[in-house]
């Protein structure tokens, strides 16, 4: 244990070095859960507050701000948040784009009704999650434009709106400009060389698992999904929101899947998605250069400024965050959790192991009212030191923090913030149509099925052993540990 580490105290017991996490976690309850705020600025505001008032338990208030700032300014959060700032402008790109009314039109040239609209919907909300970067966005910008229509060309309302769900989820999980697939990726570092896991290697590693569950769900969306009564006011609906010209900014994002997984540098992807992306739209005429960045009555606007503002709040909170595990690391406390983790009886095997990686990211979800991204920032460093003593490679451990963060924690109907939001979008939209009505949250779980298969996929995974590698001596994939 490094020094350094001992020199922050707090009265009483060290355990007060947890306070600010246990207030941070007050906070994300409240807003979530409670008050219904689903804004990463009160996050980000819980974090700075749980900080200050943790300082009243140390002994030394400027080794506390000291500790403080270390771990803000670790290099793991500043390249976190660089990532994060140039993501949210191509998200906002793809959001201008208009890739949701592209799906809506192939979805109604398609004809599809009953049970095969819910999978369209299942697949779109997917793709466009995986497009955007943003599981909540995709909620917001998918239940207007989906879930009216769909229940009027005979959805189940209850199986559609779990569909809308489980497709936010899967692109979130799986999407290279996600919020938790970076933070996923830069809190898993090599043993044999220098860097943390590049985010294209962790996406084309873990497509398996959510492909697999993927497939599972839409077999059973489909079967179940077709019980509602079809109406030809779907088509009007859905003629409102249809723009066949959203389909073509899947090329941007194609560009950056592809330059993401051969370069193994988000920077580089994100940058050709980003200019190939305004390129297209203007050339088709779906942006104009005032899209991108114009000044209206003394107001700069265009998705350049909207992605910058948008991530704000969440490099805000993932600060906040850094903080506090400056906190714990400065104070001992965070090795102390490590060591007894390490030796624990759990961890005596490498299914153990990953066990308590898939278990303790569950936990922290939870407790975090599945705000998955803050979550994996906590424990991660965790994750981290075990899968580094059993060698496990940095992919692999990126992708059992992502995976078990994207199932249960999600569907929780008593803490989970996407159950709510999903309440949320479906009770405003029944005061616009009145023949939607309201859905039971534990029924809504229940019906999610992607999140459900997807932690039994991760399960048979880490009990057998399938998709588990380890780091060779140049940081490579290994099967056997070396």
């Amino acid at each position: 244990m490094e020094e350094s580490k001992k020199t922050l105290s707090f009265r009483g017991s060290h355990l007060c070095s947890l306070i600010p996490l246990i207030i941070f976690v007050i906070f994300c309850i409240a807003f979530f859960v409670i008050f219904k705020v689903f804004e990463m600025e009160a996050l980000c505001m819980g974090g700075i507050l749980a900080l200050m008032m943790g300082s009243f338990l140390a002994k030394s208030w400027t080794k506390y701000w000291e500790a403080v700032v270390k771990g803000m300014a670790s290099s793991m959060m500043n390249t976190l948040a660089l990532i994060l700032l140039v993501v949210g402008i191509f998200a906002k790109l793809m959001s201008r784009g208009g890739v949701a009314q592209g799906f809506v039109w192939l979805g109604d040239t398609l004809g599809l009704q009953g049970g095969l609209f819910v999978v369209f919907t299942f697949i779109a909300t997917s793709i466009i999650s995986m497009a955007t970067g943003t599981s909540i966005g995709t909620l917001f910008s998918g239940f207007p434009i989906l879930y009216p229509s769909g229940i009027l060309l005979g959805a189940d309302p209850l199986y559609l709106a779990a569909a809308i769900l489980s497709g936010a989820i899967f692109g979130d999980n799986v999407a290279p400009i996600s919020d938790t697939t970076i933070a996923s990726a830069a809190s898993q570092s090599f043993q044999n060389k220098k860097g943390t896991a590049d985010v294209g290697g962790v996406v084309s590693t873990r497509m398996k698992y959510a492909l697999i569950a993927m497939c599972i769900a839409c077999i059973l969306f489909w079967i179940l999904g077709g019980r509602g009564e079809a109406d030809v006011a779907g088509r009007e609906i859905l003629e409102q929101y249809m723009d066949p010209r959203g389909l073509i900014m899947l090329i941007p994002v194609v560009i950056l899947l592809v330059v993401a997984v051969k370069k193994r540098d988000i920077f580089i992807a994100i940058t050709w998605g980003i200019i190939s992306g305004i390129a297209i739209g203007i050339v088709t005429g779906i942006l104009v250069p005032e899209d991108i960045i114009s000044v209206k009555n003394g107001t700069l606007q265009g998705f350049a400024i909207d992605g910058i503002k948008n991530m704000l709040g969440t490099v805000g909170y993932l600060y906040a965050i850094a903080g506090i595990m400056g906190v714990l690391n400065e104070s001992g406390t965070m090795d102390k959790i490590i060591t007894r983790l390490l030796n624990s009886k759990l961890n005596q095997t490498i299914i153990g192991s990953e066990l308590i990686i898939g278990i303790g990211i569950m936990v922290s979800s939870v407790c975090l009212g599945a705000a998955n991204g803050p979550a994996i920032i906590m424990f991660g460093p965790i994750a981290d030191q075990i899968g580094r003593v059993k060698k496990l490679h940095p992919y692999r451990r990126a992708n059992l923090l992502d995976g078990f963060a994207s199932t249960i924690p999600v569907i929780i109907p008593f803490t989970s913030s996407f159950i709510f939001i999903v309440i949320t979008c479906v009770n405003g939209l029944m005061q616009e149509y009145k023949f939607i009505e309201a859905i039971n949250p534990l029924k809504l779980s229940l019906a999610s099925f992607h999140c459900i298969i997807l932690l039994l996929v991760l399960l048979f995974s880490v009990f057998t052993g399938w998709g588990r590698d380890y780091e060779g001596p140049n940081g490579e994939r290994i099967k056997n540990k070396a």
